[in-house]
């Protein structure tokens, strides 16, 4: 079920092209254990694992950490969900409102396409356009603004609400976080 960039995900026996992903909610650092449990009962799971480098005392380490801490993939048919749904660990099956929704094809096979190519990866805040962000690193540090720019280059915007005016500027995606949880409208 794991996959770090060297070889395939394991498959199981209920696999099927035809059967959808879906994103289980699972134990935090339990992830391994869950998805050994789900391929021993015959499942295909996707645990995409990046690597991070950690400094102890006397070395340094390099641990495999799983990309969605919290979060595994797994293909099978929803209406029959109760198996997946009993194994230790699983919370829940993610959705939308209380109705469970598979995850899209594409977004699955763009995240096995990334950790397959063997390029370094990391987790990163999710953002969208719309979101309020803050400036990390960089001659704009601490600078605040709207991101925009869905295609093309990412801009910040920054606006002066008394004036109704606004300044854009054309930023690296890497050098910001979200300001806030609240999106901007």
């Amino acid at each position: 079920m794991e996959q770090t960039g060297r070889g395939t995900p394991e498959v199981g026996i209920h696999s099927s092209i035809a059967l959808p992903w879906y994103a289980l909610q699972v134990r935090s650092r339990h992830e391994r254990m869950i998805a050994a449990a789900l391929l021993f009962k015959g499942y295909e799971g996707f645990l995409p694992l990046y690597c991070k480098k950690s400094r102890w005392s006397d070395r340094i380490r390099e641990l495999n950490l799983p990309l969605f801490p919290g979060y595994l993939f797994c293909r099978f048919d929803i209406r029959n969900r109760l198996p997946i749904l009993i194994t230790p660990g699983v919370v829940r099956v993610v959705g939308i409102g209380k109705s469970p929704h598979p995850v899209d094809e594409a977004e699955i096979s763009s995240i096995q396409a990334v950790i397959a190519s063997g390029v370094q990866v990391e987790p990163v805040p999710y953002m969208h356009a719309g979101q309020k962000v803050r400036i990390e690193h960089g001659s704009l540090s601490g600078v605040e603004g709207i991101l925009v720019g869905a295609r093309g280059p990412a801009r910040l915007v920054v606006s002066v609400t008394l004036l109704q005016r606004s300044i854009s500027v054309e930023i690296d995606e890497c050098s910001v976080k979200p300001a806030d949880r609240q999106c901007v409208h």
